[in-house]
C-alpha cells in the first residue's frame, strides 16, 4: 500500500481520484452530525497513529475526526509521549508502531525523520507536515479552490511572502495539477531548488516576479503563509518583518486582482503582518472552507493509503 509523503511523488491520476474522492464523501455527509460514521465505514477495525512532533490545531483535529468518520480508531502521540528520534531512532519507533497500527501520519521537523520513518515501517505514511513540505494542505486547498472555482488546471496561482513548506508542496502542485505559479517575495526567500527543479523537470515554469501588485493582477487565486516560525528569535522576526512588508496582502492589494479573485492562507495567521484582518475576514477569503476541507481531503488520502 502506497505512502502519502509529497505531491511530487504521487501520479496526477491518483491526486486527481483522491480529491475527487474526497469532493464525493464530503457531498455525502451533508446533514450528518460531525460524529457520524461514514455509511460505508471504511476503516473499521483499523487503527491510525497519530504522531505530533510539532503542534497543530488544524491537523490533529480534521485527522482525528477523519479516522472517526471513516469508522477507524485514532492514537495520537505527541512528541513528549513517545521516545521518537530521541531515547529511540525513528526507524526502531517506526518497526514498533507497525505492529500496532495499520496506517500511520507524522507531523515532524526535517523531512529525514519522514523519510526514515516510511522505508522502516511496514504500514503506510501520510506526511502531516515537514519544514519541507506540507502536501495534505494544498490538496485541501485545490480542493477549495475548485469548489468555488471549477477546475485549476490552466488556472494562475500567485504566492506571496516566504517560499515556506506550503509553498514548496505548492510548486510542486502546479506541475501535477496543470496551473501556473507565480512568487512574489524577496529572493532570499524563494521557495526549494528542488520543489522548483521538479516543477521544471516537468514543464511547468514557476515566475519570480519582484513587484506584488503586477504579480496578482491577473491572479485566479493570492496565497500566503506566516513570514516566520516560533522557532525564530525576536530579533530575527523583526528583521524579516521589515524586508517582507512590502509583499503584505492587504486591502490596496487585492483591489488590484479580478473580482473573482479568491485569497487562501492555511492559517493560523499573524494578522496585520502578513495579511490584513480586513483580507482574511473579507469576502475574497475561502480561508476557513480551506480549513474545513483538510478533513475531507485527508479522508481522501486516508482511503488512498489504505486503498480501501
Amino acid at each position: 500500500m502506497p505512502d502519502f509523503l509529497d505531491i511530487c511523488q504521487v501520479d496526477p491520476v491518483d491526486l486527481r481520484a483522491i480529491l475527487d474522492q474526497a469532493t464525493d464523501m464530503k457531498k455525502r455527509r451533508a446533514g450528518l452530525n460531525r460524529g457520524a460514521i461514514d455509511q460505508d465505514a471504511p476503516l473499521a477495525g483499523m487503527i491510525t497513529a497519530l504522531i505530533f512532533e510539532k503542534p497543530s490545531t488544524r491537523t490533529r483535529i480534521s485527522f482525528d475526526v477523519g479516522v472517526r468518520q471513516l469508522g477507524g480508531q485514532p492514537i495520537l502521540l505527541s512528541g513528549g509521549e513517545t521516545h521518537l528520534g530521541q531515547t529511540e531512532s525513528v526507524s526502531d519507533t517506526a518497526r514498533v508502531i507497525s505492529r500496532f497500527a495499520d496506517l500511520a501520519m507524522i507531523r515532524t521537523f526535517d523531512a529525514s525523520s519522514l523519510h526514515e520513518f516510511a522505508v522502516a515501517a511496514d504500514i503506510p505514511l501520510i506526511n502531516g507536515l515537514t519544514d519541507q513540505s506540507h502536501p495534505c494542505q494544498v490538496l485541501a486547498d485545490i480542493m477549495t479552490f475548485e469548489e468555488h472555482r471549477g477546475s485549476i488546471k490552466g488556472k494562475h496561482v500567485t504566492w506571496l511572502g516566504v517560499g515556506s513548506n506550503v509553498c514548496n508542496s505548492f510548486v510542486e502542485a502546479a506541475a501535477q495539477f496543470g496551473f501556473t505559479l507565480t512568487f512574489s517575495g524577496p529572493d532570499d526567500r524563494a521557495p526549494d531548488a528542488a520543489a522548483l527543479g521538479f516543477a521544471e523537470s516537468h514543464g511547468t515554469k514557476i515566475r519570480h516576479q519582484p513587484d506584488p501588485e503586477r504579480a496578482v493582477a491577473d491572479a485566479d487565486l493570492v496565497v500566503t503563509d506566516v513570514w516566520s516560525s516560533m522557532h525564530d528569535s525576536v530579533a530575527d522576526k523583526d528583521a524579516l518583518n521589515a524586508s517582507l512588508r512590502p509583499f503584505q496582502v492587504n486591502e490596496q492589494l487585492m483591489a488590484r486582482t479580478k473580482p473573482e479573485t479568491l485569497f487562501m492562507h492555511c492559517l493560523p495567521a499573524h494578522r496585520g503582518e502578513e495579511v490584513t484582518s480586513a483580507v482574511l475576514d473579507g469576502a475574497k477569503s475561502v480561508v476557513f472552507d480551506e480549513a474545513e476541507n483538510r478533513l475531507h481531503a485527508q479522508k481522501g488520502i486516508l482511503r488512498w493509503c489504505l486503498q480501501v
